[in-house]
């Protein structure tokens, strides 16, 4: 492995074999030249050197016909702006949208609520899908506009907590859009991470902003590295570590603020420095991407992909909770696990006295005990709602239900929502 100084690189040049970072993480294929904003970025960083096995060449190699052009942005249906007839994302159509639920008197059922709150949240995936694609045909982020959509989000978040951490992502969803189910997901968790550390509203700002474009950098690698269900190689491996650093330029190179770019670019940091790209230590990460990093783990665990399936959010906490101190900022966790509760916000638990209902609020004071909706008897077709809050000596969760029961529960529950409508008619 050679070493080579960061103060000898020269803008334009190429290597003849791939340039890593602590002889580990992948920085560069032959293939991609050195440019003046990855020099500027190495010594930001404060590295000095960098290693390949290779040398350093001005003329461009020939790229090998079996080996995708890593860090070209390749523009495939999902973000073809043409194809799919995105514009420049419409903050204002967004806020209008808001706006109507914010008027309209909500006096139906809670199914009608989510309902509402789904068209919403259906809203900000577009809005997102718009700034993604924005990106990858023009290059344009617009910093001003997207930081004021995230403000909007912030309030509604605040007004539908309950509601908007309910919704259930689907495998469809996921397959059609996966960075952006993530990137609206991650963000909702985030923010309300956000709010129980009382963050003023700047802060929840630019945290939320963060955290809508940490995966921005995965479009300058080919699509099969992060969708593909196979057996990643060595080579694409190492490509996929690279996508935090990738963020990072691009969100600098827009003009983004310092904090927003450094919670991007660290949000795979670990507290015990086993993360990447910098190995850096809890003590040396940005508060932004301790957030991140919780709100993406626990979002990634609970919605499912191509390759697996999703855990229940039961799983999720328990597994985040496992990994406290060692991988994840203690306090975050705290807040993540006062925000949602032990059980939290969306799944569906039995109760000691033998019902079953769902779990809609959590409660900060007891976390092991949340505030729960009984579902209503699959016997009888009343519209009646009952909400519990569980404590240690009343009735109390036994346990989470596992996939097939939820999916049973789930499906219960919309034979009888067509049955009440059927009955209206």
């Amino acid at each position: 492995m050679n070493a080579f100084k960061v103060a000898d690189l020269k803008s334009g040049s190429f290597f003849t074999e791939d340039v890593t970072i602590d002889k580990t993480f992948l920085l560069l294929t032959n293939l991609i030249p050195v440019s003046d904003d990855l020099i500027a970025a190495l010594n930001d960083w404060s590295f000095t050197e960098v290693y390949s096995e290779g040398s350093v060449s001005l003329k461009e190699a020939t790229p090998a016909s079996d080996i995708p052009e890593a860090g070209l942005i390749e523009i495939t249906d999902e973000f073809d702006e043409e194809k799919n007839g995105i514009q420049k994302p419409d903050s204002a159509a967004l806020k209008q949208s808001i706006e109507n639920v914010e008027q309209k008197e909500i006096q139906d059922t809670e199914a009608s609520r989510i309902t509402t709150v789904l068209n919403v949240y259906n809203e900000y995936l577009n809005y997102i899908y718009a700034v993604y694609t924005r990106y990858a045909t023009h290059k344009e982020l617009d910093y001003n506009d997207i930081s004021a959509t995230v403000k909007e989000l912030c309030f509604f978040i605040k007004d539908n907590k309950n509601y908007i951490l309910r919704l259930n992502p689907t495998q469809d969803a996921q397959s059609k859009m996966f960075l952006i189910n993530h990137s609206l997901r991650s963000t909702i968790i985030a923010i309300t991470i956000g709010f129980q550390l009382r963050f003023p509203l700047s802060k929840l700002v630019e945290l939320g902003v963060a955290c809508l474009l940490h995966e921005i950098g995965m479009l300058q690698l080919p699509p099969q590295y992060y969708m593909s269900d196979k057996m990643l190689s060595g080579f694409e491996k190492k490509a996929i570590l690279t996508h935090p650093l990738y963020s990072y330029n691009i969100l600098k190179k827009a003009s983004f603020p310092l904090s927003i770019c450094l919670g991007v670019l660290d949000h795979h940091e670990r507290e015990d420095g086993s993360g990447y790209p910098r190995h850096l230590p809890g003590t040396e990460m940005s508060i932004y991407a301790k957030i991140i990093a919780v709100a993406c783990s626990y979002e990634a665990i609970t919605a499912p992909r191509h390759f697996k399936d999703a855990q229940s959010s039961y799983e999720a906490m328990v597994e985040i909770l496992k990994n406290s101190r060692k991988t994840y900022n203690e306090s975050i966790i705290k807040a993540l696990l006062c925000s949602l509760s032990l059980f939290p916000i969306g799944s569906y638990v039995y109760l000691s006295d033998g019902r079953i209902g769902q779990v809609i609020d959590a409660n900060p004071a007891d976390p092991k005990n949340p505030i729960v909706q009984v579902l209503n008897d699959p016997t009888t077709l009343e519209n009646k709602e009952e909400m519990i809050t569980t404590s240690e000596t009343g009735i109390h969760v036994i346990r989470p239900l596992n996939k097939e029961e939820t999916e049973e529960v789930r499906n219960s529950a919309a034979e009888i929502k067509e049955m009440r409508a059927n009955q209206k008619q």
